[in-house]
């Protein structure tokens, strides 16, 4: 199932946000959840907004893949010297750019041809970034579907974090602890982001027969995460081999981190059988970033989250063209459209964690709940 189908507004169902006073008034009936979404859709598509933006594309990948090239060419004129950090970061930010780029591919959003866009996110992502695409599209399309609901999204179920308010308290005071403060180490903990996507990528490849084009996703990876490492540590030291992929990989997994956390984590979750129609659903569960072209840049494009979740499959330069017809739309209706600058959202994210581990820890330290667990 590729992302854009998975996202399509095929339910006319009316999704409730949980915990949301409001609820009820965001129901709608089927018809007017169709109007709703449709109405939005045509202004975009009479605008030409859906239409491919090839121009942007090429021009944006020949940079990538030129930037790569010179963040190589700068590796072997420095040598064996400790400024090759300088290069590891470098080479971070590419990669992350590049992954950006994969993502836009894996929501065919660069070519009309299917496969296309699907070489071109293997290449980008796989072959150049070291996360298989099989791992990711599974994961991403389920994110899609049902954004911040409890059970379904998988960005929001995790073993190490809590991104939302359960009756299932820590068992232990140094775990309690530890999620009461989970705001503040959340962003430190996002320097293992990278190594943690290459080993979900091997595992995925390695154990899953459904993945599609498996053997050509090994190949990749196996060149992609073996012969890197290989070359850093037959060509320099390994003291400073070892440097350069730590600060490579701690500033992709920081970068990577910070531009996907800011667009969900903190806006209203969705109880697991609550019901809120596809246009609400989308809105009122992403944050934008503000900050035009520049965030742009920088987040690749995931700082119009909003649209970017009502249309998978606009190019990305056309979102920021798509803002002021939605925000129109949700200011008529008077639904909330959710935009602020980066360390805004950078520190709404850490509050928000702080809050949920710490009324988990509460409920850990109160005797009555215990005693009811």
């Amino acid at each position: 199932m590729s992302l854009d189908t998975a996202c399509t507004p095929t339910d006319t169902h009316s999704f409730g946000l949980s915990g949301d006073p409001a609820a009820a008034a965001m129901e709608r009936p089927a018809r007017r959840v169709v109007t709703d979404y449709s109405t939005v859709l045509g202004q975009v598509q009479a605008v030409g907004l859906m239409r491919r933006r090839y121009g942007f594309y090429v021009t944006k990948i020949s940079l990538l893949l030129l930037a790569f090239a010179g963040v190589w060419v700068g590796f072997a004129f420095l040598g064996t010297h400790w400024a090759q950090v300088t290069i590891a970061v470098a080479l971070a930010i590419v990669v992350t750019q590049i992954l950006f780029m994969s993502h836009d591919a894996a929501h065919r959003q660069i070519f009309r041809s299917g496969k296309a866009n699907e070489w071109a996110a293997l290449l980008l992502g796989t072959g150049l970034g070291g996360v298989s695409l099989g791992w990711w599209h599974s994961k991403h399309t389920r994110h899609h579907q049902a954004p911040n609901q409890i059970g379904k999204d998988p960005d929001i179920n995790s073993s190490v974090l809590r991104f939302y308010a359960t009756d299932d308290a820590p068992r232990h005071r140094a775990t309690a602890f530890l999620y009461a403060r989970q705001g503040w180490w959340f962003y430190p903990l996002l320097v293992a982001e990278a190594l943690n996507l290459h080993a979900q990528s091997i595992m995925t490849v390695a154990t899953r027969r459904d993945v599609k084009h498996r053997w050509v996703e090994a190949a990749l990876l196996t060149v992609r995460l073996g012969v890197y490492p290989a070359v850093l540590f037959i060509v320099l030291p390994w003291g400073l081999a070892a440097a350069f992929l730590g600060v490579q990989l701690a500033a992709t997994g920081l970068y990577l981190g910070s531009a996907f956390a800011v667009s969900h984590v903190g806006m209203p979750t969705v109880a697991k059988d609550s019901k809120i129609d596809f246009f609400r659903r989308q809105v009122l569960t992403s944050r934008n970033v503000s900050g035009g072209r520049a965030a742009s840049l920088a987040m690749g494009g995931l700082n119009y989250q909003i649209e970017h979740h009502l249309f998978p499959g606009m190019p990305r330069p056309n979102l920021r063209r798509a803002r002021p017809i939605v925000r129109a739309f949700c200011a008529e209706h008077g639904i909330d459209y959710h935009e602020v600058p980066i360390h805004h959202a950078w520190a709404i994210v850490a509050a928000h964690l702080n809050r949920v581990g710490l009324s988990a820890a509460l409920t850990a330290s109160c005797p009555t709940a215990a005693a009811l667990r």
